[in-house]
């Protein structure tokens, strides 16, 4: 902890919601008052642009910075696996080093569990990393015929965009290429709907966006195990000659075995003010599990990290100064859909709204695409 009168917020996990919340921390209390950023990876990488590492329009250079610049803005950096966490104490030990602070925010995000589905490590490829970005990509370069299938490994996971998304801009990398005709795209998920959370309107939407481009899409289709060149799904089976997935998530270890955790594993911190059960500590981002009105879990995704990092960061910020406490998190968010040659549907609502979320999806056009382009530029030059 400080001495002479400052305090020590400490932030676990360097993604979205750590950088958002460290940064803001920092722009907010005078340098009496120290700001810890703890991270597993010295690099900071932007996941919402895997997907254009997939269709080759971004370099991974491109969205990796080191972590370390923050301490430029004088923000101390650790860098290390969080091995143990005392919430009560608010300690911490990353690697041989205990750490301490007046405050913690925990945003570790949340593990793959990709091993749940035996053969989809081997047998199939994901855009979910940065590195299984990079080897998507070339496999998607070298396909002339055949048939890519994209699952959902689980019915919980990250981003629910994403799969379709990512189906979309295959589509749309292969008709760049001029071999749409010779290559199947077909989607299988394993939730009932595409993007159940957001609401009917919003499914039907998505699922229109997939016909009008060939896609097949069928829901309910848990993947149970992949072998080379085929996919199976419980009692039946399918041909991929490229299989594409978004991985199943489960808890860090560190938090599931924390007091932190409830029984499934996940911290389920209030929804609006994110604190846990223990004094001066908070939770944000994918390690946290908040039920929604209709008996769903708010959606993992970054931008929901990103409001509630400003939001604890402004909530801590008025608890040290004396500040008024801000109003607390809203549920309101939204994300982009890239489709492919420069455009992006768009989605956004409230997903805290009774009795269910109330959200819309916006149509393709350019400006949605443009939006997330600056969003991203905005994390890379001005964050980090």
């Amino acid at each position: 902890m400080a001495s002479g009168g400052g305090q020590t917020v400490v932030v676990l996990g360097g993604g979205i919601g750590g950088v958002a919340a460290a940064n803001r921390l920092r722009r907010s209390l005078d340098r009496r008052h120290r700001v810890v950023l703890v991270n597993r990876d010295p690099d900071f990488t932007f996941p919402a642009s895997y997907l254009w590492v997939m269709t080759g329009s971004r370099r991974p250079e491109q969205i990796t910075r080191p972590l370390k610049g923050l301490e430029r803005r004088g923000i101390d950096v650790v860098i290390g696996d969080v091995t143990d966490i005392d919430p009560a104490s608010r300690t911490l030990t990353v690697g041989e080093r205990t750490l301490s602070g007046d405050h913690l925010v925990v945003s570790l995000g949340a593990d793959w569990a990709t091993g749940r589905v035996p053969g989809l490590a081997d047998h199939g490829h994901t855009y979910a990393t940065l590195p299984g970005a990079q080897r998507l990509a070339g496999e998607l370069a070298r396909i002339e015929s055949g048939r890519v299938v994209v699952v959902t490994a689980a019915p919980l996971y990250k981003c629910p965009a994403a799969p379709y998304e990512a189906a979309l801009l295959i589509d749309a990398g292969l008709r760049a290429r001029g071999v749409r005709d010779r290559v199947q795209v077909v989607v299988r998920s394993a939730e009932p709907a595409p993007m159940p959370v957001a609401g009917a309107n919003v499914s039907a939407a998505v699922q229109q966006l997939l016909a009008d481009r060939g896609i097949d899409y069928q829901p309910g289709r848990q993947i149970t195990a992949a072998e080379p060149g085929t996919v199976h799904f419980g009692d039946t089976s399918e041909d991929a000659d490229l299989l594409v997935y978004m991985p199943p998530i489960c808890a860090p270890p560190v938090i599931a075995s924390s007091a932190l955790a409830a029984d499934d594993g996940w911290i389920h911190a209030d929804p609006a003010t994110l604190a846990t059960g223990f004094e001066g500590v908070y939770a944000i981002g994918d390690n946290t599990h908040i039920v929604l009105g209709i008996g769903k879990p708010l959606p993992r995704a970054g931008v929901f990290a990103h409001a509630q990092a400003q939001v604890v960061a402004d909530t801590i910020t008025a608890d040290i100064t004396g500040k008024p406490a801000p109003a607390g998190f809203d549920g309101h968010g939204g994300c982009f859909i890239e489709t492919g040659a420069g455009r992006a549907a768009y989605g956004s609502g409230n997903f805290y709204a009774d009795p269910a979320p109330q959200v819309a999806l916006h149509p393709p056009a350019r400006r949605w695409h443009w939006g997330k382009v600056t969003f991203e530029q905005r994390v890379m030059r001005r964050w980090l």
